[in-house]
This record gives structure tokens, C-alpha cells and sequence, in this order.
């Protein structure tokens, strides 16, 4: 019998790699999760862990999404015809409304489409893209000083539940 797993959990996760600097950059705004066509070497070399995807982002051509700058170096024991382009575009996969619904979203609201992160979910690649808006420098500090207090504030309940505040 099967084990019993819930697809909208995240214990079937295993992140490959994370772009931890976009949610700096940018203010996200909504995510969706999407499905990657990728060759056989480009998999071993995943489950590897091996993978960049901070330079990365994705965008939209003709009714596909594709994803570019994502770097997946070759395959330890693949060579010649069994190789991958490390830095191809690669297609992802998702609904054509979902497509078209999101291309009408960037296109009117001058939003971007960045990968925030790369991983296995029941077995098969995912990447969850962000819709967001870049932020300017003056966001970026606002963000910052924000994360800060909330921080702060939390370090300071924390020491008053335990009776630490003199």
C-alpha cells in the first residue's frame, strides 16, 4: 500500500536551491508553483544539489513561460551526447490560463517573474516562481529597518516572558 501524502504539504519538499536574495530585491506579491522540463543528466545533477538560481528569472514568449539564467552544471559521469547545455532556457510547465492570466498581470502592472526556489516534490522538479515588483534602494532600507523592529520587538517578549527585563 502506498504511503498517504498530502500534496499541499511541504514534508514531500526537498529544496535544491533557494534565491534568498529576491525577496530582498524584490516586494513579492503573490508565488505559484510550476513543473521544468529538464534532460536526465540535468536531474542526476540535481539530485546532486547542485544548482544556481540566483541570477536567474523567468518570462513569457509566444504562450510559454520559459526560465533563464538558471545554472545546472553538467553531470559528473555524462559526457558527450548524454550532456546538458548548463545554461540553456528551460521551458516550465503550467496551464494555459494560468499563462495567460499571469501575462496580462506583468504585463499591466510591470511586475517580474523570479524563481525563489528550486525542489523536489514527490520526486518530479518544481520551481515556485514569485510575482513581484523590484524594489529601489530606499524600499530596500525601509524593508530592512521593518524586519528589524519586528526582530527587536520579538527578542523583547521573549525576555519579558522570562523575566529577564529589569
Amino acid at each position: 500500500m502506498a504511503p498517504n501524502r498530502d500534496k499541499g504539504s511541504a514534508a514531500g519538499r526537498k529544496v535544491i536551491a533557494s534565491n534568498r536574495r529576491a525577496r530582498h530585491d524584490y516586494s513579492i506579491l503573490d508565488s505559484l508553483e510550476a513543473g521544468i522540463v529538464l534532460s536526465g543528466s540535468e536531474v542526476k545533477a540535481l539530485r546532486e544539489g547542485h544548482a544556481q538560481i540566483g541570477d536567474s528569472f523567468a518570462r513569457i514568449i509566444r504562450g510559454q513561460v520559459w526560465l533563464d539564467g538558471m545554472h545546472i552544471p553538467p553531470y559528473q559521469y555524462s559526457h558527450g551526447v548524454g550532456a546538458h547545455e548548463p545554461n540553456r532556457a528551460r521551458k516550465l510547465l503550467m496551464h494555459k490560463r494560468e499563462i495567460a492570466k499571469l501575462e496580462h498581470e506583468v504585463a499591466t502592472e510591470h511586475l517580474a517573474l523570479i524563481p525563489l526556489a528550486l525542489y523536489f516534490k514527490e520526486g518530479r522538479v518544481k520551481v515556485e516562481l514569485g510575482i513581484g515588483r523590484g524594489r529601489k534602494k530606499a524600499d530596500k532600507r525601509q524593508a530592512m529597518a521593518e524586519r528589524d523592529s519586528k526582530l527587536e520587538m520579538q527578542k523583547a517578549m521573549g525576555r519579558a516572558r522570562k523575566g529577564m527585563d529589569h
